[in-house]
C-alpha cells in the first residue's frame, strides 16, 4: 500500500494527509512540529531511529524545488514499511539503522511557497497578492512558477549558515 503519491504537485495540505495516513500505519513515526510558517502552517520534523549518531534532511526550501517534500515523503514511508517488515532499504538493514542512527528530515521548510508555486494559495488572498507585487521588481521570473523565496519574498537558503556544509535533498 502506497501513501505519499510523488506524481501530483505536492503541498501542505497533502504533506499534513501524508502525515496523518503514515502515522496511522506507522505508530512508531516521531512527528514533531517545531513552530510555523508566516501564513500559519505547521513546520514538521519526522524523527527516525533512535540512535545517537544524527542526520538532518530538509526539502522544499526553494518554493520552486517542491519535489524535494514527497521525494523525502516517499522515503519516510519506504524507511517505516522496512522497519515494520525487518527488511532492507537500499542494502541496508533498517532496523539495525533505526537502533544506531536518529534521523531527523524536514520535509517542507517553505510550506507557504511551496502552496503558491503549486497553485494551493488563491490568487484572491492578500499573501498571493505580495508575492504577486514583490515578483513585478522580478519580470524575467515566471510567477508562481520561479517562485523561489518564501511567502514575504525572502530566499531561506540565504540563512543558513551551515549551507556551505549540507548537502540538501
Amino acid at each position: 500500500m502506497s501513501i505519499v503519491n510523488t506524481t501530483v504537485p505536492y503541498n501542505s495540505f497533502i504533506l499534513r494527509q501524508n502525515l496523518n495516513s503514515l502515522l496511522q500505519v506507522y505508530p512508531f513515526l516521531n512527528v514533531q512540529t517545531i513552530g510555523n510558517s508566516i501564513l500559519g502552517d505547521d513546520l514538521f520534523v519526522i524523527k527516525l531511529g533512535k540512535g545517537p549518531k544524527q542526520v538532518f534532511y530538509s526539502a522544499a526550501i526553494h518554493a520552486n524545488e517542491w519535489i524535494t517534500a514527497p521525494l523525502l515523503m516517499k522515503f519516510i514511508e519506504d524507511y517505516a514499511e522496512a522497519y515494520q517488515n525487518n527488511t532492507n532499504l537500499f542494502g541496508y538493514n533498517v532496523r539495525n539503522l533505526f537502533n544506531t542512527v536518529s534521523i531527523y528530515v524536514m520535509p517542507m521548510v517553505n510550506p507557504d511557497g511551496v502552496n503558491l508555486v503549486t497553485n494551493a494559495l488563491p490568487t484572491n488572498s492578500v499573501a498571493f497578492n505580495r508575492a504577486l507585487n514583490i515578483s513585478n521588481n522580478y519580470p524575467s521570473i515566471p510567477f508562481p512558477s520561479g517562485w523561489k523565496a518564501n511567502i514575504r519574498g525572502v530566499d531561506l537558503k540565504n540563512f543558513q549558515p551551515f549551507s556551505q556544509s549540507l548537502v540538501y535533498v
